[in-house]
Formats: structure tokens, sequence, C-alpha cells
């Protein structure tokens, strides 16, 4: 019976499977977009929301529990200092994963996985430019002040003329 077993296997033992969702995670804090299969994706999603949730404590405790996963001090680092600061206010729903169609050899679907809040290109769309609503009047055009040139001024200074180097 296959009670309690929801999660995709990946066609891999357990110790094959943690060390390679370990390896996804790590290049995923570390380049915060990595392109692998879609049912690789889907478990990374589940393997390291987790992690960044835990990240948003920094505590001591916290990082452990996140080092006993990953097992790299420099993700740790990267995943505590500029991860946890831009996901601190978002609660939940740290990564986006974008189907990218089938790969030629093998005709496995590819997905990007990426951090929401370091993709330039959708932070760009967000911004919605908002029109207001245009009367049928014209409205009287505001005549600009003009600005009379003051008598005490000086003029400027001219450049002294270069010399050419012989």
């Amino acid at each position: 019976m296959r009670h309690n077993k929801k999660f995709n296997h990946l066609g891999r033992k357990h110790s094959h499977r943690k060390a390679m969702l370990a390896n996804m995670a790590i290049s995923l804090i570390m380049h915060k977009r990595i392109t692998t299969t879609l049912p690789k994706a889907k478990a990374l999603r589940v393997y390291v929301e987790p992690l960044i949730t835990k990240s948003k404590e920094d505590t001591t405790a916290s990082r452990r529990v996140v080092f006993s996963y990953l097992q790299n001090k420099y993700a740790i680092t990267e995943l505590f200092g500029t991860v946890a600061a831009k996901v601190a206010d978002r609660p939940g729903g740290y990564t986006r994963i974008i189907k990218l169609g089938r790969r030629p050899s093998d005709d496995a679907p590819m997905a990007f996985i990426e951090l929401v809040d370091f993709d330039e290109n959708m932070a760009k769309t967000e911004v919605k430019k908002t029109r207001t609503r245009r009367s049928r009047k014209a409205a009287p055009k505001a005549e600009a002040p003009v600005e009379a040139p003051a008598a005490t001024e000086a003029p400027a200074e001219e450049a002294p003329a270069e010399t050419s180097a012989e």
C-alpha cells in the first residue's frame, strides 16, 4: 500500500533524490533561476520553500536546520542575506515555475524555476500605468512663468585655447 507517499520519487533512491534536491536548491539560491525538467522543478519547489521560510528568522537554530539540508556555507550566507531580505514581507510563494516546452532529445517537459522577487523582467511588467478619464472640454493651458535674466550675473568665462604638444 502507498499510504502517505504522495511525493514524486523521480526514479531515484532516497539518498540520490536527497542529494539531487539539495544540489538543485543550492543552485537556485546562488543563481536565482535554473532550468530543469518539470517534475524536478515541482519537487524542488516543495523542498526549497520551507527553507526560505526558515531563513526569514535569522537565528543560530534556523541556520543549523537549513545547513543540515544544504551543506553549503556560501548558499546559507546568500539565503539568509539577500534572499531573506527580499522575501521578508512575502507570506509564501517564493518560487515561480515557467514551462518551456519539451526537450528535443527525449521529449521531457522542461521548465524554469526561479525566485519570484529576483526576476527584473516580471517586476517591470507588474507596474501598471493608470489612465485618468478625460473630459470633453479642453482644459485651459497654464502659462509657464517667464524668468527675466538677472542683471548682476557675470558672463561665463571662456576656457583658454589648447596648445598642441610639441
